[in-house]
């Protein structure tokens, strides 16, 4: 059975920085894509980074130069280094896993932590 769970999250002030992290349980992690998503209070879902499985990334445009997206393959872990936080930053971080190529839908990834909260104060 897949299992995520996510750490790292707590609250920060704007131009600070967190590391979460997402631990995977039960299948092969490195022959999934990885994705981190957030939610805002009161807004759906978005798309935070991708990792695929040869380790290339994506990032929403909000978040390119900020945040850095990366996969260990023997600690079955995933991370996300955030760096120059902004208020709007402010949601429930969750980490995601699919099958096969990497997208940017959350309804594609069948696979969810339970989510860890970030909050930025400005």
């Amino acid at each position: 059975q897949v299992h995520l769970v996510e750490s790292g999250g707590g609250s920060v002030q704007a131009g600070g920085s967190l590391r979460l992290s997402c631990a995977v349980f039960g299948y092969t992690y490195s022959s999934y894509c990885m994705g981190w998503f957030r939610q805002p209070p009161g807004k759906e879902r978005e798309v935070v980074a991708t990792i695929d499985i040869d380790s290339s990334s994506s990032y929403a445009d909000s978040v390119k130069g900020r945040f850095t997206i990366s996969r260990d393959n023997v600690k079955n872990t995933l991370y996300l280094q955030m760096n120059s936080l902004k208020p709007e930053d402010t949601a429930m971080y969750y980490c995601a896993a699919r099958r096969f190529t990497c997208v940017s839908i959350p309804s594609y990834f069948p696979y969810w932590g339970q989510g860890t909260q970030v909050t930025v104060s400005s």
